[in-house]
């Protein structure tokens, strides 16, 4: 019998757009190296080694970031644990927004996410550097 699914990806991905603030490429452009922000980079590691991420950014997959954020977790990364804006990005937008959905509910604030992802930030421009 095959399965009932109730929820389309894209009516997820709309939902998390919804109540997740968003920044343009052109603002973010202009957090690069500030100290009170921390861009994540939400793609797998595959996808971060092969186009690198925006200058700074911590690399946070998908997958992970959940285990990431908690400071229960053995896999906790102290980054999230400071007093910062923390700008998700992903390839377009959507694993970032979801993720900043969860990151919210989660306790994490205040998170934005980069509208369009590293396609809308190469496309203006911006740029990649490699991974680590």
């Amino acid at each position: 019998m095959p399965q009932n699914i109730t929820k389309g990806s894209k009516e997820i991905v709309k939902a998390a757009l919804a109540v997740v603030p968003a920044i343009n490429v052109e603002d973010a452009a202009k957090l690069v190296g500030s100290e009170d922000h921390v861009f994540v980079d939400l793609r797998d590691g595959t996808e971060q080694v092969k186009t690198g991420v925006i200058p700074g950014a911590i690399a946070s997959s998908r997958g992970m970031m959940e285990f990431h954020i908690d400071p229960e977790s053995p896999a906790h990364n102290p980054a999230f644990n400071q007093d910062k804006t923390y700008v998700f990005y992903c390839a377009s937008g959507g694993r970032s927004a979801l993720a900043a959905a969860v990151a919210i509910d989660m306790g994490l604030t205040p998170v934005v996410n980069l509208s369009g992802g590293v396609a809308a930030w190469s496309k203006a421009g911006g740029d990649l550097v490699p991974l680590g």
